[in-house]
């Protein structure tokens, strides 16, 4: 085997690993509202960045809450799949899992938003 054949299967299992990916995020994005919700909102507030002029340290800020915010809720759901696929019937644990998932997911969401305000609130010459 010469090594052109090698690095191309190793380009095909990267291409493929891009596309897995794809198809999580489409298939989380089409059956989860609130990440449908999480990305309305980072739209808005990706226009709000331009239409006020955020410098570049507050795009770096926002952009890693975005990031953030997402990643949380797409772990969210793979914790609540991968339980509910566990447990067919209801448990006890697997409750606790699920909220303290979801619960992850709102402390984050709860930070984002005051960075969020700290931010933009001298924009609107309210602070």
């Amino acid at each position: 085997m010469d090594s052109t054949d090698k690095s191309r299967r190793e380009w095909n299992r990267l291409i493929k690993s891009f596309s897995y990916a794809c198809n999580g995020f489409k298939n989380a994005f089409v059956q989860e509202r609130n990440l449908q919700i999480h990305s309305l909102i980072s739209l808005i507030v990706i226009a709000a960045g331009f239409f006020f002029g955020i410098s570049k340290s507050e795009w770096l800020v926002i952009l890693l809450l975005i990031g953030g915010m997402i990643t949380a809720e797409l772990l969210n759901t793979a914790i609540e799949r991968v339980v509910d696929l566990v447990t067919k019937d209801y448990h006890p644990l697997a409750k606790q899992a699920k909220d303290i998932a979801a619960a992850a997911v709102f402390v984050y969401a709860f930070t984002a938003i005051i960075i969020g305000l700290v931010i933009f609130l001298p924009y609107l010459n309210i602070i």
